[in-house]
């Protein structure tokens, strides 16, 4: 199975612990080497992004840099097809997967800023009847624990589930997708319009956002950037009919540096409401970002959510960020409010965010605890090595090579399950049995490897070995929706 990438009031005193565990954060982040400020960034990224591009295989890429408030410097590199050959530039559209969220989030706290919107108030008393039936902890479910990631919902339930709340509702931080789309609901509840609508007049209109929606647009067919799988080949592009608040926003690296703006200059939101987006939350499960299955052993001391943004402690004060991944298309953005600065890209390869720490590490002087807790694969990591060896040399032969880094776990559970379907996709089913093999032997307390290794075996026609898997991964994770499902196929089969 793939995985993308306590109280429903946030009382005083929630937030008064928040603060005194970051204020007494000597950890990771103060154990760092302080770097002054870049005084040059733009010459800098100009001279190192197509080397990093290169290294990565990221086909094309947009950028966009943000000092004093103001967009300074927009970036066009490579190309948008990998087929045509045609060049990105400033008027490329791409998919801006989940930093959609951010943007969502400033409409919704329009709502709030006129009152048609309580922060926290139970959603469910906005619709004309449940969002989900049957579970009573639907009432704790608030805009605030919808955008601080707190609702219980899964990140996405899974084609043909029912949606369920797996947790208490405001209990802990797990991302969710879902939560967002409830809210989507809500929002045009309350406004009467789809959401694409409701947020052209809002946000994208007031603040010159002209090449941005949630929806496809005739205009995007010739300017749409194409996404690319690990190994460089374009696939087909989605354009998207029916809004989705938490992925489906299309953008230029030049709109969304505009929206940026607006939270650093406070724009187009009082300062108030513009403060409680910026205000932690609760601090994350420093171990996971989808954490369904279970509570935090503890809880980070330098990783928080806010209101649709990730706020993150470094030496030069909060940095609010955004991590985005649609598969082919991967981007983020970081801004520091204390210095009205900051940085945002999009990239149309699957390996786009190997290269975001050292393009962030440029732009803002600083190093971004965030990517240690997303856990993606740098460019010049063990997992994308592997992953070449892989693609050059074969399954078996890249497992005897990297033998001594697979046992001491230098490659992430989810690369090598990243690994096993792009084999599965290319057709290739041994390889692709053999690399969830693997995950199973290293990982053997994990559901997930068990589901992939099960789906594996299915789409190979080995049915009692799916089945069989799938029952593992179930015994490991009751609540795995997917495993219940694909179980139910294959023994009515």
């Amino acid at each position: 199975m793939r995985r993308m990438v306590g109280t429903v009031m946030l009382s005083a005193a929630c937030l008064a612990w928040n603060a005194a565990s970051r204020a007494q954060e000597p950890t990771a982040t103060q154990a760092r080497t302080a770097k002054p400020a870049q005084t040059n960034p733009k010459a800098k990224l100009e001279a190192a992004i197509p080397e990093l591009m290169r290294k990565a295989g990221v086909p094309g890429m947009q950028i966009a840099l943000i000092q004093n408030g103001k967009t300074t410097w927009l970036g066009d590199f490579g190309i948008k097809n990998a087929s045509t050959g045609q060049q990105v530039t400033d008027e490329t559209i791409f998919e801006a997967a989940s930093l959609s969220k951010p943007v969502f989030a400033y409409g919704v706290l329009k709502l709030v800023e006129e009152g048609k919107l309580n922060l926290d108030a139970p959603l469910t008393g906005y619709l004309p009847k449940p969002y989900i039936e049957g579970d009573e902890r639907l009432k704790l479910i608030t805009a605030r624990i919808v955008l601080s990631h707190r609702t219980g919902f899964p990140n996405w339930r899974g084609k043909g589930n029912a949606l369920t709340i797996r947790f208490t509702p405001g209990e802990r931080f797990s991302y969710s997708g879902e939560g967002f789309v409830y809210l989507q609901k809500v929002v045009e509840q309350i406004t009467g319009k789809p959401l694409n609508e409701y947020m052209t007049e809002v946000v994208f209109a007031p603040l010159g956002m002209k090449s941005s929606s949630y929806v496809w647009r005739p205009d995007f067919d010739e300017r749409t950037a194409t996404g690319h799988d690990a190994d460089g080949k374009a696939e087909e592009k989605y354009k998207p009919t029916e809004a989705n608040a938490a992925a489906s926003l299309h953008t230029t690296a030049a709109d969304y540096a505009t929206f940026v703006e607006a939270i650093l200059n406070g724009k187009g939101l009082k300062r108030g409401i513009l403060k409680q987006l910026e205000t932690p939350q609760i601090a994350v499960d420093p171990t996971c970002t989808n954490c369904t299955e279970h509570p935090a052993k503890e809880l980070s001391k330098e990783l928080f959510w806010g209101l649709g943004w990730g706020i993150a402690q470094t030496l030069h004060g909060e940095v609010l960020w955004h991590w985005g991944d649609n598969g082919a298309f991967r981007c983020f953005v970081a801004a520091n409010p204390k210095r009205k600065s900051g940085v945002v890209f999009f990239t149309n390869s699957e390996n786009g965010l190997a290269i975001a720490e050292d393009a962030v590490q440029v732009a803002l002087g600083d190093d971004l605890p965030a990517f240690h807790w997303i856990k993606y694969d740098r460019y010049d990591s063990a997992g994308m090595r592997f992953a070449n060896a892989i693609r050059v040399r074969g399954a078996t032969a890249a497992i005897g090579e990297f033998d001594k880094e697979l046992r001491a776990e230098a490659i992430e559970e989810r690369s090598i399950n990243s690994l096993g379907y792009r084999l599965m996709r290319e057709k290739k089913a041994a390889e692709a049995i053999e690399i969830f093999q693997l995950n199973v032997r290293l990982h053997p307390e994990s559901s997930n490897a068990y589901d992939s290794l099960g789906e594996a075996y299915m789409n190979h026609g080995e049915k009692e070995l799916a089945i069989r898997n799938y029952e593992k991964s179930l015994e490991l994770d009751a609540k795995n929706e997917n495993a219940i499902e694909m179980l139910k196929k294959l023994r009515e089969k």
